[in-house]
């Protein structure tokens, strides 16, 4: 029997995780049966099996494959001190992102957003997934606060403010970007950027105004 290659095992693997993705984000982990996943990657039963033991391991990958490319993404745009501006530093990580998770959908919605809602909601129901989703806030927002150091070390953002205050205040801003964009319609990264950059301009308000 010709053994099977490594690539054609990979490839297989990520159309499994890819279709899983896509029913996930549409209907939900708990709405979605491994039955759903069989039909949706057009496999049997004993090829998905093999990578994957039931629905709780497959949605274990997903999450972790999820924010990997969130850690990655950041790692990538903060490499020089000081990184990009916050407004460009957003941008360029959620934008990639987005881009990343678009391809799974043939109509080109994203669909990270929604799949992120329901990663968060898992979380709520599953302590290991908690764990994972602990650990990979933490480490991003560790990342936010030097790169916030960075921005106060070199003028360019006041050094009277926290770092972790500020680094938590950009973090939210992406999460509460992505939840509307699953909740209300996508919106482009420019939005975001757009709204960062009026707040950034806003003079400090003085006592008693």
């Amino acid at each position: 029997m010709a053994r099977v290659s490594q690539e054609h095992l990979d490839a297989r693997r990520r159309q499994i995780l890819d279709g899983a993705a896509r029913l996930f984000a549409r209907n939900g982990f708990h709405a979605t049966s491994m039955q759903d996943v069989l039909k949706e990657v057009d496999l049997s039963a004993g090829a998905v099996y093999r990578y994957f033991s039931g629905k709780d391991e497959l949605i274990a990958a997903i999450v972790k494959e999820v924010l990997g490319e969130i850690r990655a993404a950041f790692e990538d745009v903060t490499r020089h001190s000081p990184p990009p501006p916050p407004d460009i530093l957003v941008g360029l990580v959620l934008g990639r992102t987005l881009r990343v998770w678009s391809s799974l959908n043939g109509d080109g919605e994203p669909l990270f957003p929604r799949l992120m809602l329901q990663v968060w909601a898992e979380t709520v129901r599953n302590e290991e997934l908690a764990a994972v989703l602990t650990d990979v806030y933490t480490e991003l927002r560790e990342r936010w606060v030097q790169a916030v150091e960075a921005y106060q070390e070199a003028g360019m953002m006041r050094s009277d403010i926290p770092a972790e205050h500020a680094a938590r205040t950009m973090v939210a801003s992406v999460q509460g970007f992505i939840a509307q964009q699953a909740l209300f319609g996508t919106a482009p990264v420019e939005v975001l950027q757009d709204g960062l950059r009026a707040l950034m301009s806003m003079p400090d308000a003085q006592p008693g105004a």
